[in-house]
């Protein structure tokens, strides 16, 4: 008995060293040769990076297909059993030859630019059971039979395949029995309807979003309890939200981005339900408790975007921990809805614009699995308590903005990847930045429009992630911090009106990739340092208005190629404008208004209950003088202009000002400029405000001023202008103060220019003028006699020599007069 325990004993152990022995002997018999030839001639009509397939070849060291990479083989028969080209390719084609790979359970072609002739190959991979063709154009080929084919076909990914309507409502696997298919990705085909059959009763996950579906009929499908992702996101789809009682099983769902209405009963009704968007509908209706009340497994609900108002009582219960809330446009105060607090899950909340008009209670504050949150375009107020709220830690955005909050920033707050407080009354200094216990690493800060005082904070070499500091419209003192040049990653950087004297740091040159400077409305001095122009050559927004800058304006500065808004007015600069003006390229275009918008990236947040990453944005604005005050303007893209106003300049316009086509405005007032208006201004097409005002201009108003279609605003006055004002539609309609204080200029609005007298006549050339002039009006006379002769009688013969046209002109003119008589009979009733 004993030694048949030991031999049972031994046979065991043998057979633990026999498994990976075998797996050995597969890898040395290795792949099958007629299926590398057949990867090999695939490869032959693919485009591709040259290291992206470096490891496929035909060498003896790359024999080994079962080496390759992207490649996968069965450990048991060498057979090829995966292979998976997603997104790595720059284009091809895919060819038949694939056929041969029998042995596939898993191909993806997607996002690669790929061609396809035809798919019938496909046919003969029986064994597939995923299979991704997004991106691939399907629209001339039959893809329809080949794939209700592979019967064991688990997940198929047909996304942007344009396929637009060739897809069969009904019969995609219409002749098989009831598939093993569990996911159906056919997003991004611009579909117009969709139905299902019994063949889909398996399936798990179904994609119909970014198409054009004004129809979708759920009770087709019989008996969808599998169905648990339903994304119907970004469609025509409208009324009422869809009757989903039957789809027991769903767990996210997602109908956001379409034409919703009314609410309906059903969906609040889907106990499992885990995730629902319902956002950027026009929903309207009342959320109350008797919505909410089935949703017990709920924890990602958007609702965003409608004309939805929450009824909640204050002490209610809800059944789910919610973890991503976004209550966006809906109407969710006056009172701060105590039911958070009972949220301890919460990490992303969204509620603003949602007509709270209230102060935040203290046990907000103690809601520490908060990472981002959005209460901005609300009438919060009160004080953010500093002490008690050491525990909360914000990873991603945290946006206060537009509210009423004051009293000073707690420091918490700064530990935020984004932080945005302005237009608050926040008060007191910010220097505590410079003393928190863990790095500074925010990307975007933004605290503009409060009333915080004191000096900038002169740590910024401790940090450089910021992409974003907006500080303007505070009362800040003191000096820019050279420091502030270590924020190498800087995009945009406002410090306008505030109370900063100095010059402005040469640091600042370190920060390259600068595309807005904005210091204006300060006290800083100095000459505008040459390095803006060699530096900083990505700025297309430069503002150093309302400062103390002297010197002229260096040719460096003609550098900014890409420069949009070049704003240095009212300052103390002198000498001429530089010629090399017409180097700024991008006032040759015109704008366009998606310039305006950056993008940033948060990956802590997840957005649509995808795993991508959450994408804000930040539209930026520039103080401007335009028309007449000054403004914010946010449509970046499209304002192109430059003021040089209110300075010392001398010297002519520049003749190459013309050339700039897309200029939106031009405003060179209150200098001391000599010449003439350059002749071809009316080049300028896009030119809306033109202010040339209170300078020592001459000479005639040129012509070609009239031509300007979109100017609105018109101010030439108090110069050295003469000569009637060029007649057009634009230039009569405005205001005369706006000709004033130019003693020789004539011509509406203005007082109308004196008649010349007639020359006297002095020799033969002017008689011979004279006798020209007569002989013109003769003939002109005798052809017109002429004319009006054989035109009156052309109509009256026919009319005496055919009856029937004498009677349809008489009763014609009757018909006028008949009408004549009883419309004035009418109106005088």
């Amino acid at each position: 008995m004993t030694e048949l325990k030991i031999l049972i004993l031994l046979v065991f152990v043998l057979s633990l060293f026999m498994k990976p022995t075998s797996v050995l002997s597969a890898y040395e018999v290795g792949c099958i040769e007629r299926e590398r030839q057949a990867l090999l001639k695939f490869k032959q009509g693919l485009i591709y990076d040259s290291d992206i397939l470096s490891s496929w070849g035909s060498g003896e060291e790359k024999k080994e297909c079962c080496k390759w990479e992207h490649v996968e083989c069965s450990n048991k028969t060498g057979h090829v059993i995966r292979l998976d080209m997603f997104s790595i390719l720059r284009g091809g084609k895919i060819s038949p030859v694939l056929a041969e790979l029998r042995h596939l359970n898993y191909l993806d072609f997607s996002y690669n630019d790929l061609r396809v002739d035809n798919l019938e190959w496909l046919s003969h991979l029986s064994l597939l059971k995923h299979l991704g063709l997004s991106g691939v154009n399907l629209n001339q080929t039959n893809w329809v039979q080949p794939i209700s084919k592979l019967s064991f076909l688990e997940e198929l990914y047909l996304s942007g395949c344009q396929l637009g309507n060739t897809l069969p409502a009904f019969d995609i696997f219409a002749n098989s029995s009831p598939s093993s298919l569990s996911v159906l990705d056919l997003s991004k085909n611009d579909l117009a309807s969709f139905s299902m059959n019994h063949s889909f009763l398996n399936l798990k996950e179904l994609r119909l979003n970014d198409n054009q579906l004004n129809e979708f009929h759920p009770q087709s499908l019989e008996q969808p309890s599998s169905l648990e992702y339903l994304d119907l996101s970004n469609n025509k789809l409208g009324g009422s939200l869809p009757d989903l009682r039957a789809y027991s099983s769903l767990q996210q769902l997602a109908l956001s981005n379409n034409q919703f209405k009314r609410l309906a009963e059903g969906i609040w009704q889907l106990s499992k339900l885990k995730k629902l968007d319902l956002s950027s509908n026009s929903l309207e209706g009342t959320i109350t408790e008797e919505h909410l009340s089935s949703l017990a497994n709920l924890d990602y609900l958007d609702l965003s975007y409608n004309s939805l108002a929450l009824k909640l009582s204050s002490d209610w219960i809800p059944p789910f921990q919610m973890r991503t809330l976004y209550l966006r446009f809906c109407k969710v105060g006056p009172d701060f809805p105590k039911w958070l607090q009972t949220q301890e899950s919460l990490s992303v909340l969204d509620m603003s614009f949602a007509s709270i008009s209230d102060t935040l209670p203290t046990w907000f504050w103690n809601l520490t699995s908060l990472s981002s949150l959005n209460l901005s375009y609300n009438h919060i107020s009160g004080e953010i308590p500093g002490q008690s709220s050491s525990n909360v830690g914000f990873s991603s955005p945290v946006d206060l903005s537009s509210n009423n909050f004051s009293g000073p920033i707690p420091i918490f707050l700064f530990r935020s990847i984004d932080i945005r407080l302005s237009r608050n009354m926040f008060s007191g200094s910010i220097s505590h930045l410079c003393t928190m216990s863990t790095p500074f690493t925010a990307e975007v800060l933004d605290l503009s429009d409060n009333q915080l005082t004191g000096g900038l904070p002169g740590c910024w070499i401790l940090t450089g992630f910021l992409e974003l500091l907006n500080l303007a419209n505070n009362k800040f003192s003191g000096e820019i911090p050279p420091s502030l040049g270590s924020q190498i990653r800087l995009k945009m950087l406002h410090l306008r009106n505030n109370n900063l004297i100095g010059e402005l740091p040469s640091s600042l040159k370190n920060c390259s990739d600068l595309r807005m400077l904005d210091v204006g409305g300060n006290k800083l001095t100095g000459t505008i340092p040459q390095w803006i122009g060699t530096h900083l050559t990505s700025l297309t927004v430069l503002s150093l208005r309302f400062n103390k800058f002297h010197g002229n304006i260096h040719p460096t500065i003609c550098h900014l190629t890409d420069i949009q808004i070049l704003d240095l007015s009212r300052n103390n600069i002198s000498g001429k404008i530089p010629e090399c003006f017409n180097n700024f390229t991008s006032f040759v275009q015109e704008g366009n208004s998606t310039e305006s918008t950056r993008f940033y990236v948060y990956p802590n947040v997840q957005n649509h209950f995808e795993s991508v990453p959450y994408v804000d944005t930040y539209a930026d604005n520039v103080l401007v003088h335009w028309k007449g005050r000054e403004s914010e303007y946010r449509k970046l893209g499209i304002l192109k202009g430059i003021d040089l106003s209110s300075n010392k300049l001398v010297g002519t316009i520049p003749h190459h000002f013309a050339y700039m086509r897309g200029l939106v405005f031009l405003n060179l007032s209150r200098n001391h400029l000599t010449g003439n208006i350059i002749s071809s201004i009316g080049q300028m097409e896009r030119l809306e405000w033109l202010d040339l005002s209170r300078n020592k201009l001459s000479g005639k108003i040129p012509n070609s001023l009239a031509k300007l279609h979109f100017l609105s605003v018109l101010d030439l006055s108090n110069n050295n202008l003469t000569g009637m004002i060029p007649l057009g539609t634009q230039l009569q309609s405005f205001d005369p103060s706006m000709y004033a204080g130019n003693s020789q200029l004539c011509g509406l609005p203005l007082a109308e220019c004196p008649r010349e007298s007639p020359k006297p006549d002095h020799g033969h050339g002017s008689k011979i003028e004279e006798d020209d002039d007569e002989f013109i009006s003769r003939e002109f006379y005798i052809c017109m006699a002429f004319g009006f002769i054989t035109g009156f009688w052309s109509i009256l013969v026919p009319l005496f020599l055919k009856h029937s046209w004498r009677h349809s002109f008489f009763n014609f003119w009757s018909n006028i007069g008949d009408w004549i008589y009883v419309t004035t009979m009418v109106h005088t009733a």
